[in-house]
């Protein structure tokens, strides 16, 4: 990774180099045949990160490229069924403030979500559904009643509540 971060900049430098050129501070040889030679270094390296963790994506936030896969949420219940990239953790909407359960890769285009219950106490736990891969979670609404667990996925079959 930090290698990547240093031909990134030297693709920085570059581009500043050919500016220079177009303003005829400079020669174009001197310039374009280093970058190629480090250009055809750079693709090499980045060929073997997609090969061995699936996607590379840019954080403009944190300005430098994230290899998916090894940054994985800490707050992750499961593997995600649907990508096999991304974690299944539990989500709070900042607009409607509901809880529902969805993917870490949903910036990517995984669209794997399924809602949860929202008056009831609820505990996920990272055990998965034996049928769908999803996380198992534990709810109750008062103190009186029993924890009671069923897969959080609203399509699953198990769906059924169990105690």
């Amino acid at each position: 990774m930090i290698r990547t971060k240093f031909y990134i900049i030297i693709v920085l430098q570059k581009k500043n180099q050919l500016s220079q050129v177009t303003q005829k501070k400079s020669k174009s040889r001197n310039v374009i045949i280093p970058t190629k030679k480090k250009i055809q270094v750079l693709k090499n390296e980045l060929a073997q990160y997609l090969d061995s963790n699936g996607y590379l994506s840019y954080s403009a936030k944190k300005k430098k490229y994230i290899i998916l896969g090894t940054n994985s949420p800490k707050s992750g219940l499961v593997e995600c069924p649907q990508c096999k990239i991304g974690q299944l953790m539990i989500i709070r909407s900042p607009i409607t403030k509901k809880r529902f359960i969805g993917c870490s890769n949903y910036n990517n285009g995984c669209k794997a979500s399924s809602p949860l219950l929202q008056k009831a106490r609820l505990r996920a736990t990272k055990t998965k559904c034996e049928l769908c891969k999803w996380p198992i979670v534990i709810f109750r609404y008062n103190r009186k009643q029993k924890w009671t667990r069923q897969c959080s996925n609203f399509r699953c079959k198990s769906r059924k509540t169990k105690v």
